[in-house]
């Protein structure tokens, strides 16, 4: 069995055709401007129409998502699909089934199918990226919540809130590299669209004294939301996830900043890099459609 597997972001959409053991057969990746919803849909029904020997769909998707439903309450970056049957919509024009499940969870779930967490109980995942994503597993089990929002870690606080909107204070305003990229750009007279996460990182390597605060601050503000996890949750391990994991030397020199929090033991990286949404939602495929047999 073949599945058209699709892991959806702000500034990309992520597409793979993925055998139901999770082995990445083919993949590919489409650009998204302004986090076009419509971009995203019609991106998806080109990959599935090239590959008619995919059976089902999978999609890992920001923000609030129903598992249960394939309902997005709310779609994080991705405005449009806010209050948007995702399922439903895509079912209907293709005749597959389909499985959706939160971003952070599929990758903490790619973890626990084939990486690092295959035997853990109790881990967490912090993906880093136009967001700060999460996810929790706890004496065995993916946490969804009340109203399927746990694990939502970039509205935790990285400082006491002042006087302006509490949500500017959180680690979605301060530790994403969107943010970063925008900070250099305002120091330096350029727009974020000229500034890479790269171009940063490697003149803070370089000794660029700007970058060197701007970084440090960076790390500094994701190490308080790490520290705050690892006393709230005890997690054998938080696994980072995101492109900047992809970075040579940066669980290194995220493990040096945290050493000052007394956590760096705490940290490692994820085991599939950018592909792990796209794993974890087969896994989430596999698992939704084999309860539903098991049901019926």
């Amino acid at each position: 069995m073949k599945i058209a597997a699709f892991d959806i972001g702000g500034t990309a959409l992520k597409m793979g055709v993925v055998a139901a053991s999770g082995e990445l057969l083919e993949k590919g990746k489409q650009p998204i401007s302004d986090s076009d919803g419509d971009q995203i849909l019609a991106a998806m029904e080109s990959w599935i129409a090239a590959h008619p020997e995919c059976t089902g769909i999978a999609i890992s998707a920001p923000g609030y998502v129903n598992p249960h439903t394939g309902y997005i309450e709310m779609g994080g970056a991705i405005r449009k699909f806010d209050n948007f049957a995702i399922n439903a919509w895509l079912e209907e024009r293709t005749g597959l089934p389909v499985a959706i499940e939160n971003d952070a969870n599929c990758v903490l779930l790619a973890e626990r199918w084939q990486g690092k967490a295959r035997d853990m109980a109790n881990c967490l995942v912090m993906t880093i990226g136009t967001g700060i994503g999460g996810a929790i597993f706890c004496n065995n089990q993916l946490v969804h919540g009340a109203r399927f929002r746990a694990g939502e870690f970039g509205y935790m606080q990285t400082t006491r809130p002042g006087s302006r909107d509490v949500r500017r204070y959180s680690m979605n305003e301060n530790c994403t590299l969107r943010v970063l990229r925008y900070r250099y750009a305002q120091h330096i007279g350029k727009t974020l669209d000229e500034v890479t996460g790269e171009e940063i990182f490697d003149r803070f390597e370089a000794g660029d004294a700007v970058c060197q605060r701007l970084v440090s601050e960076f790390l500094n503000d994701i190490g308080t939301g790490l520290y705050n996890l690892v006393n709230l949750f005890d997690p054998q391990t938080i696994f980072i996830g995101g492109g900047i994991v992809e970075r040579p030397g940066f669980l290194a020199l995220m493990r040096e900043h945290l050493a000052w929090f007394g956590i760096a033991e705490y940290i490692d990286t994820v085991s599939h890099g950018n592909d792990a949404g796209l794993i974890g939602a087969v896994y989430h495929f596999n698992q939704h459609y084999s309860q539903r047999q098991l049901t019926v």
